[in-house]
């Protein structure tokens, strides 16, 4: 099978990585990576992108774009064309600013490269496309569900990836139940069945679930109303509220970022401290929900900023679950290294940490599109 060169670009709110990855018969190699910040210049993007791109421009065979939302039309890995670009743009009446740099890196990327190029939408929906109606349509008016209501669960390319090399780790057993938890600055869990999702903690929008950096997480629909009619917010000022001044940061008073709140309640910050049991309390309460969907657990699966680089929130989620038998081992948690098991010995439930690498995954998905 002929080895394709493909360009994973994700684009992210702040930041956005690049990668070039050479596939073959579903085998994906890194050759180079890049990553560089926005600085509020999205809009110039084919600038921004352009000196980056330089060394690798000549010789792709393809683009993948991670795309946060497709809306209830697009769910599988997708060729982009101007229909295509246009469902990319409604959706993002949902998530806007997702949407907005997402579509200004295509455009640019567009600009850059040979029109010949095909370029794909890699969603972050699609890997739950898998759940079943159960666990996707809300309950509200049924009609709203047809309307395109209903939970699309994000995140999804990290997800995928971890859930793939975890049970890579494992041996690729037939059957195997787990819990990955992509915790960073956005949070979501995910059930995860022989390889499928059958249930995911964010919805409609990124911002049903954990609690998060700047996201409130879940919380009682009818507050929403309330602040509206008693201190005269807009639907403006609430979305606003919950996505950039909720969750540690509107709790801490200090920060969004993870470890700055852990350095406030170590200096004995109250409310640094109120956060971070907030966080791990709510974690530990979707994990269970989790679980129950699951009805058991083979691996909890850690990844992301805060997954990956937080021993105290591993161990309190391990914890969480020490009534399954799961035992972590304090000196691999505290040390670890690499893509590895946390668990103790005598654990009932592995404790797996893996790095996420999202680019990989496109660079897959496009490759499986392409060939």
């Amino acid at each position: 099978m002929a080895v394709l060169k493909i360009l994973a670009v994700n684009s992210g709110s702040s930041s956005f990585k690049l990668g070039l990855f050479e596939t073959a018969d579903g085998s994906v190699k890194s050759v180079w990576q890049s990553r560089g910040e926005w600085h509020g210049n999205h809009e110039k993007a084919a600038e921004v992108l352009g000196p980056m791109l330089e060394p690798v421009r000549n010789g792709i065979d393809a683009v993948g774009h991670r795309i946060v939302h497709g809306g209830p039309g697009l769910f599988g890995t997708t060729r982009l064309s101007p229909e295509t670009r246009a469902q990319i743009e409604r959706a993002g009446e949902v998530d806007p600013l997702h949407s907005k740099l997402e579509l200004a890196a295509i455009d640019a990327v567009s600009a850059l490269l040979d029109p010949d190029v095909p370029q794909y939408a890699v969603f972050d929906t699609a890997f739950f496309a898998t759940l079943e109606p159960r666990a996707y349509v809300y309950p509200l008016p049924y009609d709203w569900c047809g309307q395109g209501i209903r939970r699309y669960g994000f995140h999804g390319t990290s997800h995928q990836y971890v859930s793939l090399r975890a049970s890579e780790m494992l041996g690729n057993p037939s059957a195997l139940r787990l819990i990955t938890c992509h915790l960073g600055n956005g949070a979501s869990l995910a059930a995860v069945r022989d390889g499928k999702a059958i249930d995911t903690t964010m919805g409609f929008t990124p911002l049903e679930g954990l609690m998060m950096g700047t996201r409130s997480g879940t919380v009682d629909p009818a507050i929403l109303p309330y602040v509206m009619r008693t201190r005269g917010y807009s639907a403006v000022d609430v979305e606003r509220i919950l996505n950039e001044e909720s969750g540690l940061k509107g709790i801490s008073g200090v920060s969004g970022d993870m470890r700055k709140v852990l350095r406030a309640r170590d200096a004995g910050n109250v409310r640094a401290r109120l956060a971070i049991d907030m966080f791990v309390h709510r974690l530990a309460r979707e994990m269970g929900g989790m679980l129950a969907s699951l009805g058991g657990l083979d691996a909890l699966v850690f990844t992301a900023g805060i997954g990956e680089n937080t021993p105290e929130v591993r161990r309190r989620a391990a914890e969480a679950f020490g009534f399954l038998g799961a035992r972590i081992d304090a000196g691999r948690n505290e040390s670890p290294e690499g893509d590895c098991d946390l668990a103790a010995e005598d654990s009932k439930v592995r404790l797996l940490l893996v790095h996420t690498r999202e680019e990989e995954e496109i660079a897959r998905e496009v490759g499986k599109a392409v060939g």
